[in-house]
Parts: structure tokens; C-alpha cells; sequence
């Protein structure tokens, strides 16, 4: 199961062709290919150099990355920058996501005018903000309304569930008046597992990319120091990328992007550097399998159990769960193969109540 990202963000400001650069993709570009709401998906290999030294140690059949699957959401200007918040479509197409980025422009071009008549990172970044503020304020408000309807006729005993889902709601209403998304906050547990049946929008982890101009990539580092000094408070990050140059970058094979790349000083693709702020803001790690004469990488939250893993594979797995072989990747590489790794006592019998770590290899033995 990949992990979705939605992205959003006001009408031209090269949301598609960031999506085109991080799955290579060919979407039609402008705001004539996005009046209508149909999402673009696509999906793109998680960079993991060190699945290629598992593949170039093991010589599986197969090697199998992990995967990013990236949600375009179509939407016109108008449906994006106004004051209603999200709602409808649009909102069905990003409430599923495990992450959102922001495609906000700094990038000038008089053939394709800002909506708003100007260029303003600031603006464009507290326009989002705003809206996704107030998506989540109308799911909050309708649930709120509800559940005044159900209070005058519910039963003693269910009475208690109904006043604390309130009082929790209230309490994030509060906060999202004052402009202070949900990711930010630090709720009880119980609060949270309640939180996460809305899917609120300013609960997900949150990555802005600033869609620059290639004269631009030399201020790049700058931009990006002083936005996130900014917006520190936020919990979220930015980037700043030149997404046509990306795009056009996705389109070759790596040797030649490479050198383009190193033409324009950069080290790394936009995508790597994108794929790599999204598993630290949801916090996750990466784990390998070598079964059945295939390595393949696998994303999992930061604190999983083993158990829980295994699940992530198959639910059978989980199921009949009874115990998982684990070597750290720097212990395999340093004896080279699993059956050394074994005879040096560096192969590890964990239960299921292990806390799988980035970098484990793991062989999860069960029984259905």
C-alpha cells in the first residue's frame, strides 16, 4: 500500500507541473486542463540507495522500492482561492490523504497572469492556510449541530460519549478561529483517536513548495531558511523548486538529468527532496523484506510494532503472527549475507510487540 499525497494550492501556480515532475508524468499543464475536478494520480519510486546495495548483495529476481502516490486534485482558480473553504469533490479527494503539499508561485511569467495580479508567497501561502481552515470548520460546525439533535433524544447511558465529543470539538473549534491548524496542536490520546475519524485537513502533515523560476535557484537556499523561520510555529516545512526544470529533468534518464542537474548546482532531484520532508513530516521509516528471492522496501510510522508491519505485507501476516528475523541493514552489508548474519549472532528473534527501526531487515515467520 503506497502512501497519498494531495496536492493543492491556487490556480497557476504550476501545481501539475510539480505533479509531472515527481511521477514524470505527461498531465496537460495550464488552466485550461483544470477547470474540470478530475484528479490527476500518479506514482513515483521512493529514492532508497540502500535498496540497491540489498539488490547488488543479494541478486533477487526482483527489486521492489517503495512507492509514492501522488493526487493532483483538479480544480479551477475559483474553486481554490475563495472564502468558503474546501468542500464537495475536492474535499472527498483529499480527505483520504496522508499528506498534503502546497504548490504556492513565485516563479514570473506574463503569458500565464497570477489569478490575483501579483506575485506574493506570503498571500498565496496564508490564502491555503485559510481555506483549509475553513474546510475544517464546517465539518466540525455540521457534526456540532448534530450532535445538539442527538442530545435531546439520546439515552442516559451514551449521553457522556456525545458531551466529550463535543467538548473536543469546541475546544478545536476554538483553535481553528484563531487560525492555528489542528497539526499543531497536541491532543490526549483518546482526543486524537476521535480527531482522526474527520480526516481534518489541517491535521495532516503539511509541505509548501515554492515553484520558483530557474533565474530564481540561486536564492533558493535563502528563500527557503527565511520561510521556515517564518513559519516555524506551524509545524509544517518549504521548499523552494523550480518545478519546470524538475519536470523537464523527470523526463530523462538519470545520467543526464544528473548532469543537467549539476549545470544549475543543484545535488539532488526536486523529487528526492520532496519524498524525503514527506516521510519526516508523517514520520516514517523504511524497512526491507527478502523473501521469496525479492528485496523490497516498505514505509511504515515512526513507533510500529512489528506485528503491525507484518500487516502492512498481508493480513495474514498479522494474523498469524509468531515471530520476525530481524538484521539491521549496516549489520548485513558488514557480513554480507543473511546465513553470515545468522552464524555471527547478528540475526535477531523479535516478538510482536517489537518496535520496527529504519533500516531493519526483516523475514517475518507466521501460520494461518
Amino acid at each position: 500500500m503506497s502512501i497519498d499525497v494531495g496536492i493543492v494550492g491556487p490556480g497557476r501556480s504550476g501545481k501539475t507541473t510539480i505533479f509531472n515532475a515527481l511521477t514524470a508524468g505527461k498531465a496537460g499543464t495550464g488552466s485550461f486542463a483544470r477547470d474540470a475536478l478530475a484528479a490527476h494520480i500518479g506514482v513515483a519510486k521512493v529514492p532508497e540507495p540502500r535498496l540497491k546495495t540489498l539488490a547488488d548483495m543479494l541478486q533477487p529476481k526482483r527489486v521492489v522500492p517503495a512507492e509514492v502516490r501522488y493526487i493532483d486534485v483538479g480544480a479551477s482558480v475559483k474553486s481554490l482561492v475563495t472564502s468558503k473553504g474546501i468542500g464537495g469533490e475536492l474535499l472527498n479527494q483529499l480527505s483520504n490523504a496522508d499528506a498534503l503539499i502546497n504548490v504556492v508561485r513565485a516563479f514570473a511569467d506574463e503569458s500565464v497572469p497570477h489569478p490575483e495580479g501579483s506575485l506574493d508567497v506570503e498571500r498565496d501561502i496564508a490564502t491555503m492556510s485559510m481555506e483549509l481552515v475553513f474546510s475544517d470548520l464546517a465539518i466540525i460546525e455540521r457534526r456540532l449541530e448534530r450532535i445538539e439533535t442527538s442530545l435531546k433524544a439520546v439515552k442516559p447511558p451514551e449521553r457522556p460519549a456525545f458531551l466529550h465529543e463535543q467538548e473536543t470539538l469546541l475546544k478545536f473549534k476554538a483553535e481553528l478561529e484563531k487560525d492555528i491548524p489542528i497539526r499543531t496542536l497536541s491532543p490526549a490520546a483518546g482526543d486524537a483517536r476521535l480527531l482522526a475519524g474527520y480526516q481534518f485537513l489541517t491535521a495532516k502533515p503539511l509541505l509548501t513548495v515554492v515553484n520558483i523560476g530557474e533565474e530564481q535557484l540561486p536564492e533558493a537556499t535563502g528563500l527557503e531558511a527565511e520561510l521556515n523561520s517564518r513559519h516555524a510555529q506551524e509545524k509544517a516545512h518549504i521548499i523552494a523548486l523550480c518545478g519546470k526544470l524538475e519536470m523537464e529533468l523527470g523526463q530523462l534518464d538519470e545520467p543526464a538529468a544528473a548532469e543537467f542537474r549539476a549545470d544549475f548546482g543543484l545535488t539532488e532531484s526536486g523529487l528526492d527532496r520532496v519524498i524525503k520532508q514527506s516521510y519526516e513530516l508523517l514520520g516514517l521509516v523504511s524497512f526491507f523484506t527478502t523473501a521469496s528471492a525479492e528485496v523490497k522496501a516498505w514505509s511504515v510510522p515512526r513507533g510500529t510494532s512489528a506485528v503491525k508491519a507484518a500487516g502492512k505485507i498481508h493480513s495474514d501476516m498479522e494474523r498469524g503472527f509468531i515471530r520476525a528475523e530481524v538484521i539491521s541493514f549496516d549489520d548485513l552489508v558488514r557480513c554480507s549475507s543473511l546465513a553470515e548474519g545468522r552464524k555471527q549472532g547478528l540475526l535477531r528473534l523479535e516478538g510482536k510487540d517489537y518496535i520496527v527501526q529504519d533500516g531493519d531487515v526483516i523475514t517475518f515467520l507466521f501460520n494461518v
